[in-house]
């Protein structure tokens, strides 16, 4: 009797944002060496074993999605207006087409993100996991959602409020990666200068 291979782990980059405190969409943004954040965010994921790889886009739309690496798969969210809530639903429901047992959520304003921080997170990958990533116990990116939760979660969240409410109120597991990275997404890293 031959074993099949428990289901894979999708990966997610959330870039539909327009960026306004930013002075645009980061989905656009580019590293001082020219790399943009999305290919850095896409190869985290991929580099740590998520398969397929989804970007929400949206605002900026055409220009984005020119950035997307071959190979990662598109979703459009239509209504990115309504804030982080639209991305993550529109994620939840491209990832519910695949066999993936989890998602890892990352947004595209860490492009520090390592792969070894999006691995520590997929090794605990099943259908009920639930876990984010802390620095210094502080909570950051990226998540691990279990397809468990997705319905769930897409329902619960609303307006410019990510998956954050839903970890913190269903025990979300915290997974220390200080020790791979700061953690800092750009607002914050720009906050702390």
């Amino acid at each position: 009797m031959s074993v099949s291979p428990p289901p894979g782990t999708a990966g997610l980059v959330l870039a539909a944002g327009a960026g306004t405190r930013f002075g645009g969409p980061k989905g656009l943004a580019r590293t001082p060496d020219g790399t943009p954040w999305l290919v850095r965010a896409v190869a985290a994921l991929r580099e740590a074993g998520c398969a397929p790889v989804l970007v929400a886009i949206g605002a900026a739309q055409a220009e984005v999605a020119a950035l997307v690496p071959p190979g990662a798969v598109t979703v459009p969210v239509s209504d990115w207006r309504e804030g982080l809530s639209a991305s993550v639903r529109a994620g939840l429901a491209a990832a519910a087409e695949t066999d993936a047992a989890a998602l890892v959520v990352t947004t595209v304003d860490t492009p520090d993100l390592p792969a070894a921080a999006v691995g520590r997170l997929r090794g605990l990958a099943t259908s009920d996991a639930l876990a984010r990533a802390t620095y210094g116990g502080r909570p950051g990116h990226p998540v691990l959602i279990g397809r468990a939760h997705w319905s769930a979660l897409a329902d619960g969240v609303a307006g410019d409020r990510g998956a954050g409410p839903y970890l913190a109120a269903h025990g979300a597991e915290a997974v220390e990666c200080g020790d791979l990275w700061h953690g800092d997404d750009v607002d914050l890293a720009a906050r702390a200068r």
